[in-house]
């Protein structure tokens, strides 16, 4: 079986959370995709570094999470792009590097309403499938009728990287909300305590 059809989902997994789990799954079983792949992000445009774990580590966490999981894999293909990285560039190294895969870009309906404010998002619609997952309170706006744009129904998850840290850091249970084997790894290493 050759797996040709890749979804990228790209993020700072900082740190990967059950819903990124979720969608992850979601995505490599209930679409036309062979494998989803967790790109993680050494700096996004729009978010500030400083508030980043270190990427190795945000990296192993990703792998510690879908260990097992068949048609999940991580990703550093942005480790040795420049920074920041943006997605267009990501997937022209990608296509260059495996060109017998076809990629689709995942993301979440936020992302899809502030979508024309991307590096070259006229190439990537033209050039690309992309698969979007429902995000509370947003609307993907006029983009979700275009035709390289499906929309799924992925389970709505109200989860963010953002309340995994603040419990962390205030000595609050995360368990459940993150697997087992990336809490182990969260308190060996002291993430997220200050």
């Amino acid at each position: 079986m050759t797996n040709n059809k890749i979804g990228l989902f790209f993020g700072s997994f900082n740190p990967i959370h059950i819903g990124h789990l979720i969608i992850a799954n979601y995505m490599a079983n209930y679409t036309n995709l062979d494998e989803v792949w967790f790109v993680v992000s050494p700096q996004n445009p729009f978010k500030v570094k400083k508030n980043l774990g270190n990427m190795y580590d945000r990296l192993e966490m990703v792998n510690l999470a879908i260990e097992g999981a068949e048609k999940l894999r991580a990703s550093d293909a942005e480790f040795s792009l420049p920074q920041p990285s943006y997605t267009i560039d990501t997937l022209t190294h990608l296509a260059e590097k495996y060109p017998t895969k076809a990629f689709s870009l995942i993301m979440g309906e936020d992302n899809l309403a502030s979508f024309h404010k991307w590096k070259n998002a006229d190439i990537i619609l033209r050039d690309y499938q992309i698969i979007v997952y429902p995000r509370p309170d947003y609307d993907g706006g006029d983009l979700k009728r275009h035709p390289s744009v499906i929309v799924t129904e992925t389970p709505v998850m109200e989860l963010s990287s953002t309340f995994v840290r603040n419990a962390v850091k205030t000595g609050k249970s995360v368990r459940f909300y993150v697997p087992d084997k990336v809490i182990d790894f969260i308190e060996k290493k002291g993430l997220y305590l200050k």
